[in-house]
Parts: C-alpha cells; structure tokens; sequence
C-alpha cells in the first residue's frame, strides 16, 4: 500500500502573551492510502491540532510532513491552500455551507476555484449529491433540510474534487444518535469504495466505525491500534436503530 500521510517528530507551539502551550510534542505517524482512521483524545490532548496540519490549516513548529510525497512542513500560505483545494476534502460538526445558497450550488463551490465551467460544475455537483443519496434535494438550501441532510450536503461538497484524504471534524457532533449512525454508514460505504477518511471525534461509539484508531494525549500519541472489531461494531449498531 502506498503512504499518503507521513509525519516526523512534528510538534507545534503556540505563545500566547508570556505563556507557551506545547500543543503536540513529537508526532510521527504514517497513514496509507485507502485507510480509515479516527483521532481520539480529552481536550487539549492535540488532536484538533494535529488534524490542522495534516489538513494544511496550519504548519508544524517542527518536522516534516510529508503529504502524497511532497513536504508541505514549510509551505506558504497560498501554496497550502492549493494543496487543500487539490488534495482535502473537509467535513465540519458545523457545516460550513452558504445560507442562501442551493444544496448544488454549496456543492459546488470548490469548482469555481478549480476552474470548470458553470454546466461542468452543475453536472459533477449532481452526481456528488446522488452518491450521497440527496439527488432528489438538490434546489433546497440549508433551512429546508434536516441536520442529516445538511451533513450529507457537506460530505458531497467534500468529495467534489476528488480529494486524496477526506477529513472529517467531528461530523457527528450536532446531530442525533439515529442520524449520526446513518452519516457513519456513509463514510463507511465512501471508505469501502477507496476512499482514505481520517476523522476526528471524541466519541467511542463514533470512533469505532473507523478501522484504525490513534489516541493522543499531552500532545504525544498514546497509543495506535488496528480496529479488529469495526465490521460487526458497524452491523450491530445498524440492526439496532
């Protein structure tokens, strides 16, 4: 399997005033195409932080990381936001889409920066929302739909590009027990058809739908475990609700 995702000893500091908050340590991780793996840790425990750099919303304060074979550690500004619009696909607790803006519209937004024409970008919106079942919904803005619905908006805005890594932060965090397991069954089907999904959450139930988990804690990994138990976890909470 080829690597998509390598870190070195990263860490990051933040100084805020006198104070310096060591936010990770000496992070290396690795992550191979196709994987599914979840961030885990209490607050502070750096994997918001962590989930930042390997997004390219932020650069460590040392190390490298190593995204797809370049080193994005020391990138500017507008060169990682080229690689986030090429590479990451992002889906937030919130999100994030555009209020007076269509279900299709929203979805396609990143190919307005991508540079495809308005028939293209409608075409390939489309056929994003179908896959995440709302085809049907496509003319609806955000206050018209369930929260469910909304998240799924956003996982199809994600997928648009066809990103190489699609993160996910806290995708579940403003919806029900019901709705979240649904959302869950689609980033398990998004995964079984090749995508690499790393999620953040801080939820145990939520986490062991992905096949891998890694736990942070002070800013350093605390442990790093395959989840042999995903496949039955995920039809026994399917038969349940």
């Amino acid at each position: 399997m080829s690597t998509i995702i390598e870190t070195h000893d990263i860490s990051r500091v933040y100084r805020m005033g006198s104070e310096t908050i060591h936010a990770l340590k000496s992070v290396s991780i690795s992550i191979n195409k196709g994987e599914y793996v979840a961030f885990m840790g209490p607050s502070g425990s750096g994997k918001s932080t962590l989930m930042n750099i390997v997004g390219c919303l932020d650069t460590p304060s040392g190390g490298n990381y190593i995204l797809n074979g370049n080193d994005v550690s020391n990138m500017t500004d507008n060169e990682l936001a080229e690689v986030r619009n090429k590479e990451i696909g992002f889906v937030f607790q919130t999100f994030n889409l555009l209020p007076r803006q269509s279900s299709l519209e929203n979805v396609a937004l990143p190919l307005i920066y991508a540079g495809y024409s308005k028939s293209q970008r409608e075409e390939k919106a489309q056929r994003a929302l179908e896959s995440v079942g709302l085809g049907h919904r496509s003319g609806h803005k955000p206050n018209e739909l369930s929260g469910g619905q909304r998240q799924r908006v956003a996982i199809a805005r994600a997928l648009i590009n066809d990103p190489s890594i699609i993160l996910a932060d806290e995708p579940t965090g403003n919806l029900d027990t019901k709705t979240s397991y649904e959302i869950m069954e689609l980033f398990e089907n998004l995964h079984a058809k090749g995508n690499t999904i790393i999620m953040v959450t801080h939820e145990e139930d939520i986490a062991k739908y992905a096949h891998r988990i890694v736990r942070l804690r002070d800013g350093l990994v605390e442990s790093d475990i395959i989840n042999d138990d995903v496949t039955t976890f995920a039809k026994i909470q399917a038969e349940q609700h």
